[in-house]
């Protein structure tokens, strides 16, 4: 059984930093991708970042480019999301997903497994 444990979230103000961090057991994604969303109060879930498990390559929202980033550990089977320069807007329950495919990776719809969701709040 798959499971996709996140942790990281938390409170901070707008300019600060904050990293998320997402384990996953039950299978390894070698050949897919995982990735983050964000969902915000009365809104849907959508793209923050993802990573194509091989190649390491990094795909982000133009909303998060330059200050988001995001990485994998193969060894640990974890996804990180460092988040800098945090907004107000920045503000959402963060999602990991696993099992995308590497080619629609900014889709809710590519991906199979999803973690629990952790808040992320941005006070200004």
């Amino acid at each position: 059984q798959v499971q996709l444990v996140e942790s990281g979230g938390g409170l901070v103000q707008a300019g600060g930093s904050l990293g998320l961090s997402c384990a996953a057991s039950g299978r390894t994604f070698s050949s897919y991708a995982m990735g983050w969303f964000r969902q915000a109060p009365g809104k849907g879930r959508v793209f923050v970042a993802a990573i194509r498990w091989r190649s390491g390559v990094g795909i982000y929202a133009d909303s998060v480019k330059g200050r988001f980033t995001i990485s994998r550990d193969n060894a640990k089977n974890t996804v990180y999301l460092q988040m800098n320069s945090l907004k107000p807007e920045d503000t959402a329950v963060y999602y990991c997903a696993a099992g995308g495919n590497i080619v629609t990776v900014t889709s809710v719809n590519a991906f199979g497994y999803w973690g629990q969701g952790t808040q992320v709040t941005v006070s200004s």
